[in-house]
């Protein structure tokens, strides 16, 4: 499989690290991982890098997750690239929106590296 390009957007250092663990331990060892702290970072981030797939925190400061969705569209930016958030929120209606704003799916929080493996690798091998 060719380079994976990824985008991991959390304020949390060590989330965006278990994600990338995540990931890898779904078999995606030719990933190669930009991250941000926030959406307005992650949009940063996108002005320069393209990337394959992003996986984005719904609850940030500066701009949170669902904000960063609504701006990927108003900038144009990664268009048609896949968007999962990742999420503690038991509330479904914060899901909805994400959905409704562009997000593909999303992953709760605690989350297993099967349970990425499930929604991130059917995103990318229909690339």
């Amino acid at each position: 499989m060719s380079e994976i390009r990824t985008l991991i957007v959390d304020d949390s250092s060590v989330m965006r690290k278990i994600v990338e663990r995540a990931l890898r331990q779904a078999g995606l060892d030719t990933l190669v991982v930009h991250e941000a702290s926030s959406g307005a970072e992650g949009l940063e981030v996108l002005k320069d890098q393209p990337v394959d797939i992003i996986l984005s925190d719904i609850n940030m400061p500066v701009m949170d997750g669902l904000e960063f969705l609504r701006q990927l569209k108003v900038q144009n930016l990664a268009v048609g690239v896949p968007v999962i958030m990742i999420t503690t929120e038991s509330s479904e209606e914060h899901v909805k929106q994400a959905i409704l704003a562009g997000a593909v799916g999303y992953i709760r929080k605690p989350f297993t590296a099967e349970q990425v493996k499930e929604r991130v690798l059917p995103l990318l091998n229909a690339a």
